[in-house]
């Protein structure tokens, strides 16, 4: 025979439902950062536990004020486009109370709105609402709505702490993705700002040079920007053509997509290749996971193959592979991987001396080299190099916290007489120690390096007498007052403290000619 049903026994029932019901909401609210998903489901298990007819989730909206309905379940029929005033129905009361509100007969309460869902059982079945805050913290920021149907003999306390829990765990998922949306906003708005920086330092405009050769330069670039063709970029060390591979990403189509760099010449032989196409698991000794490679990286964006020269001939082949067909398979592997890539490359080596060494393959260098950029060195382009070191000098002032505002004529002719096998590369590093050394508003000629102060091969002069480094420092000094007069010696005079006799007599000593700082 069955056995007979006690009080004791639908408690603990009871019970177990409600626990059962907060697990699976729990579960619900931390399954996912879909919150209007979650919402529903929740209420979804309550209607399925618990008898309820229909539910709602209903947040005030940081925007407006107003309280709008999130998510819903049962039979409505208005949808989740309702929305409240903070204080208005039965709902907006909670919310501006922040107390739970209890309506065991629909029916009677006048200030029902009845918006959320109109409810046709109103005339055959009596319902009974519920209706509890979503705190955070001491203030209301929504409020959890049922309808249940109507008993007489229905205790409203245990599903009215029912909710009250509920309630409280929506509020805490609330407050974890409101988090997480702040959070996502703040990456967003980060990425967008340095994206936005990235644009404006590889900008043409930041590519300076007024002289023929840069002008050519300038113009290949804007020929070649807006497209997707491979670009080889040749040139010395250090004469910038890294920055006109960014330059040519960040002003393409592409410029909100990857841009991945790889310095062949710093990748050895065996690495290389596992660094470009990536590898398989198990593809080797301590590959114990698949990894992508370089190009996988770059999908829809610009992968940056510096120093291209330096590739070795078994990855020359991939990479002829890649350029022709934009497929390949990952080392170890034999799943055809289709990539959408531009690729752009660099070197400064002599890539028809290496073709005719047969130490890199013609057709790959007829593949690199649909449209090529050369980059003349700093000596080719002397009238750039006033501009650059200004530049460079405003950029480290700055950085280094001095008011270093010019550069002496000594310095000058000092800059324009060395022959800068580095390159531009070299003048900036030049600039950047010469602030350092700098104590005053005026570079001079001795805060330059020492390997630019002599004249015998550029190189450097160990032993400097004192008598010598003075008569510098002194014809220096009064080369700078002579163009900051413009050539009035008896201006200079005064701005060095001087008489005017002395002055000429030091400008005869020194052998100035200080006719040529005249306007």
């Amino acid at each position: 025979m069955p056995t007979a049903r006690t009080p004791e026994s639908d408690l603990e029932t009871d019970e177990y439902r409600r626990l059962s019901s907060l697990l699976e909401v729990s579960r619900a609210l931390s399954g996912t950062l879909d919150l209007k998903a979650a919402l529903h489901r929740v209420l979804e298990v309550l209607g399925q536990n618990h008898g309820v007819v229909r539910g709602l989730v209903a947040l005030v909206n940081d925007d407006t004020g107003a309280l709008q309905v999130e998510a819903t379940d049962g039979t409505f029929t208005a949808g989740t486009a309702a929305s409240y005033a903070v204080g208005e129905g039965i709902t907006g009361r909670v919310v501006e109370s922040g107390k739970p509100i209890v309506v065991p007969r629909i029916s009677q309460e006048p200030l029902f709105l009845n918006r959320a869902a109109a409810r046709p059982e109103l005339g055959k079945q009596e319902l009974s609402y519920i209706c509890v805050p979503i705190l955070l913290g001491k203030k209301a920021v929504g409020a959890l709505g049922v309808d249940l149907k109507y008993s007489a003999s229905r205790d409203y306390d245990r599903p009215q702490k029912l909710l009250g829990v509920v309630g409280a765990m929506i509020a805490q998922a609330l407050k974890v993705h409101r988090l997480v949306e702040a959070e996502r906003q703040r990456l967003v708005d980060e990425n967008n700002q340095l994206r936005q920086e990235l644009r404006e330092r590889y900008d043409f405009s930041n590519i300076m040079g007024t002289s023929g050769p840069m002008r050519q330069v300038c113009e290949q670039i804007a020929q070649v920007t807006r497209t997707n063709t491979t670009v080889l970029i040749r040139g010395e060390s250090g004469t910038g053509k890294e920055l006109i591979a960014h330059a040519l990403h960040y002003n393409s189509l592409r410029a909100n997509k990857p841009f991945i760099k790889v310095s062949c010449a710093a990748l050895p032989d065996n690495l290389i290749e596992s660094e470009l196409f990536g590898y398989e698991k198990g593809a080797f000794t301590g590959a114990t996971a698949r990894r992508k490679g370089r190009f996988e990286s770059a999908e829809g964006g610009t992968l940056f193959l510096d120093e291209i020269g330096d590739v070795n001939p078994a990855t020359q082949v991939k990479l002829l592979r890649v350029l022709q067909e934009r497929e390949f398979e990952r080392l170890g592997g034999t799943e055809t991987v289709k990539v959408n890539v531009r690729v752009l490359a660099a070197t400064h080596k002599d890539m028809e001396q290496m073709i005719a060494d047969r130490t890199f393959r013609e057709d790959l260098y007829y593949r690199l080299n649909v449209f090529s950029i050369f980059v003349p060195p700093l000596r080719d382009r002397k009238s750039d190099l006033l501009l650059l070191a200004d530049h460079f000098l405003e950029k480290f002032s700055r950085e280094h916290g001095k008011s270093i505002k010019r550069i002496s004529t000594p310095a000058i002719d000092m800059l324009t007489s060395y022959h800068w096998p580095g390159n531009v590369r070299e003048l900036e590093n030049a600039l950047e120690r010469a602030v350092l050394v700098c104590d005053g508003h005026v570079l001079h000629a001795h805060h330059l390096p020492p390997s630019l102060q002599t004249a015998e091969a550029s190189g450097t002069v160990v032993r400097v007498s004192l008598k010598d480094a003075l008569a510098a420092y002194e014809r220096d000094l009064i080369q700078d007052a002579l163009k900051t007069t413009h050539g009035n010696r008896a201006k200079a005079a005064r701005l060095l403290n001087t008489t005017k006799r002395i002055l000429n007599y030091q400008v005869t000593r020194h052998g100035i000619d200080w006719q040529r700082f005249k306007d």
